[in-house]
């Protein structure tokens, strides 16, 4: 499988919220950087960030705008993220992310957004 199959399939598994896959897609020592957010270490605070985002979507679509992959296997991709909440509230945010691997499994993670779109969306 090749780093973008692995991505592709790793961002299907975050719109079903599949916290299995999720989970043994992580390597042990992960780094995940949700910018503009504080550094997470480690696959359950990972996740915790994670659900922060995701629980309580009734929705989620994690669109990828474009994707590739670099010669040690690093996958950059650009995505539409949107959330359906409770009560109809619609969100829409474009994410820039960068996967790398370790085999099979991610140990360095960075997504890079606009925060104040997201509060912006949370609060109209």
């Amino acid at each position: 499988m090749t780093a973008i199959e692995k991505a592709r399939a790793f961002i299907s598994a975050c719109e079903r919220k599949d916290w299995d896959t999720i989970r043994a897609s992580l390597h042990p020592a992960v780094v995940y950087h949700n910018i503009p957010m504080p550094v997470v270490k480690g696959v359950d605070a990972s996740i915790a960030v994670l659900k922060q985002f995701m629980d309580d979507a009734l929705h989620i679509s994690f669109e990828i705008i474009a994707i590739a992959e670099d010669s040690q296997g690093r996958v950059l991709h650009e995505r539409l993220d949107k959330f359906t909440l409770p009560g109809g509230k619609q969100i829409s945010l474009p994410v820039c992310g960068v996967f790398d691997y370790d085999g099979d499994k991610i140990i360095g993670w960075r997504d890079y957004f606009d925060l104040g779109d997201f509060q912006r969306q949370m609060a109209g």
